[in-house]
């Protein structure tokens, strides 16, 4: 099993900032990471993905996002990475999910293993 987990959520005014975390680690094999990704969940709505940052190191952003997000590796920590959210507006409130798509050596099939989810709350 391959453990995600999230920090840096929080609450902050409409054209705020905030920076999410992710970072993806094991105690048992050691795997290999394809892409990682960042989804939001807001009530009443289905989980959307926000950005993905692949091991190549192009990105892709959803539309709504696009110049006010940016996902990056943390070249200081392995399978670490970062979400840098700026002019947050209060439809970015939603639970922020990091999704690691990876495969443990040994295996033949990546997979995608997901973190518990930190809240993002913008007031207006």
């Amino acid at each position: 099993q391959v453990q995600v987990l999230e920090s840096g959520g929080g609450s902050v005014q409409s054209g705020g900032s905030l920076n999410l975390s992710c970072r993806a680690s094991t105690s048992g094999r050691p795997f290999t990471v394809n892409a990682m990704s960042w989804y939001r969940q807001a009530p009443g709505n289905e989980r959307e993905l926000v950005a993905t940052l692949f091991s190549s190191g192009s990105t892709m952003y959803a539309d709504n996002v696009k110049s006010r997000f940016t996902v990056s590796r943390n070249n200081d920590a392995e399978n670490t990475v970062f979400l840098q959210m700026h002019s947050l507006k209060a439809e970015d409130t939603a639970v922020y999910y990091c999704n690691v798509n990876a495969k443990k050596d040994g295996d033949t099939y990546w997979r995608n293993f997901w973190g518990q989810g930190t809240q993002v709350t913008v007031s207006v």
